[in-house]
Order: C-alpha cells, then sequence, then structure tokens
C-alpha cells in the first residue's frame, strides 16, 4: 500500500451498543488520516447500524454534525428534525445505517458558521456569508461516508437525502443509488421570522425536493443513478414519533 493509501484507509477505533429512542443500535467510530491544503488532518465520523444490512438495498441516511441546531435547537437549520426523521424511518423498516459526519457547517467549522450566521443577519445569504469570509459553500466530499459503507459490506442504498452532491458521490465511490427517500420535514420555515434567515435561503446549494427531478440537477453523474421518489419522508409528517419531544 503506498503512502497516500495508507493515509486516507479508514480505522475502526469503537463499537459499543448504543441504545436510543428508536431502538438499540451499534454504534461504530471511524477515523482516518487525510491531506487538505497540504496539511495532514483526521476525518471522524460514526455509523449507528441497526439490524441485518447489505443483503438488499440498505436504507442510509448520511448527515454532518450541526450542533446549533441539534445541541441547542438552533431554528435556523431544520438538521435536528431531519437527523430524528432519519433514525425514525430506520427505526421503522427495522434495519439501516445513519453515517453521522463531523462536518460542521458543511465542513467550514463551528466558529466561521457563527461568523457566516453574523454576516447572515447583515442581510447576506448563505453562500454570500461564505464568499465574505473567503470559504467555499460546501467543502465536504463525502469519501469518509462511502468508505464506511464499503467497510460494511453495503454496496446498494437508499438514500435518505435531498441533496445531489451526496447521490454523485455516492455513484462516483462504486455504491448505487437505487432509490432517494426525501427528507423533508415539517416546520421548514419556522425560522422566517429570524432577521436576514429569509434571505439567507435565497440562495442555497442545490437540493432535490419531493416531486424533482435529478434530470435537471444538472450533474451528469446523476443521470446515471435510477432515482425513484419515495413517500415515506411526507407521510412521517402526520406520525405520532414527530410529535415527540
Amino acid at each position: 500500500m503506498n503512502t497516500k493509501s495508507q493515509k486516507e484507509a479508514i480505522r475502526q477505533v469503537a463499537s459499543l451498543n448504543f441504545p436510543t429512542r428508536w431502538g438499540e443500535f451499534r454504534m461504530l467510530a471511524f477515523e482516518r488520516d487525510c491531506e487538505q491544503a497540504g496539511a495532514l488532518c483526521q476525518q471522524t465520523a460514526l455509523a449507528l447500524v441497526l439490524g441485518e444490512i447489505g443483503s438488499s438495498p440498505t436504507l442510509v441516511r448520511i448527515h454532518s454534525q450541526c450542533l446549533t441546531g441539534e445541541a441547542l435547537g438552533s431554528l435556523r437549520c431544520d438538521c435536528a428534525p431531519q437527523l430524528h426523521m432519519a433514525l425514525s424511518l430506520i427505526s421503522r423498516e427495522g434495519a439501516g445505517v445513519l453515517v453521522y459526519e463531523q462536518q460542521e457547517g458543511r465542513g467550514i467549522g463551528l466558529m466561521a458558521k457563527l461568523r457566516a450566521y453574523q454576516l447572515q443577519d447583515q442581510g447576506l445569504d448563505t453562500v454570500q456569508a461564505n464568499e465574505r469570509l473567503g470559504l467555499k459553500s460546501d467543502y465536504r466530499d463525502y469519501r469518509l461516508p462511502a468508505e464506511i459503507l464499503r467497510f460494511l459490506g453495503i454496496r446498494q442504498i437508499r438514500l435518505i437525502s435531498n441533496n445531489p452532491d451526496k447521490i454523485a458521490a455516492m455513484a462516483r465511490a462504486g455504491i448505487r443509488v437505487v432509490a432517494r427517500v426525501p427528507c423533508e420535514v415539517a416546520g421548514r420555515n419556522l425560522c422566517s421570522g429570524i432577521p436576514g434567515h429569509q434571505k439567507a435561503q435565497v440562495r442555497p446549494s442545490a437540493r432535490l425536493l419531493a416531486g424533482s427531478s435529478t434530470a435537471g440537477a444538472g450533474k451528469a453523474c446523476l443521470e446515471r443513478v435510477c432515482v425513484k421518489e419515495v413517500a415515506a419522508c411526507e407521510n412521517f409528517r402526520h406520525s405520532p414519533m414527530w410529535k415527540r419531544p
């Protein structure tokens, strides 16, 4: 194995039982050394695994950490409801995987994300705020989640996502997305009253919502992926699980 491959190889560093209100998961912790902008760094991610996986297309959610939304209850995003929805869908399926990446603010980090929020309060949209800070709108490449899925023996997935970049990344990694489960949640506009937030959403990154087509996503590899819209997320809005605190 060459030096570059050694740096980028993933390592499983922990495996433990992880009881949640959605069921008893198995949590696997992974890390890998990589290079970014010529500097060595370490990427980490968790995989929450439920039931038997890999024998048929597995229900999968790739989720990025959001401390402000998931721990502090921010209404600027719907990260926490999307996380809870994904875990509920996996629980109802009886099997699936949630990969939780340490990629706060789409990879820019917590402090940079808060600085971008400050600029959004002044009227900039998400992309403009990142550009003002000299940052890209999204630094995630989803290589680590793809490697984790391959490590788990998963080659075909039903992906819970609105993000065409995730579908494209899985296709590049040789993981076939046989269906896309839209991840739309009730209360997407809860934060519309926050100053600067409506404008901040005017020019978001590309998203695929229920009923949308992948053909117009502008990504050649997406056109080669068979994507099937699934109504499960829509039905979840009216389920008793959604009303839990």
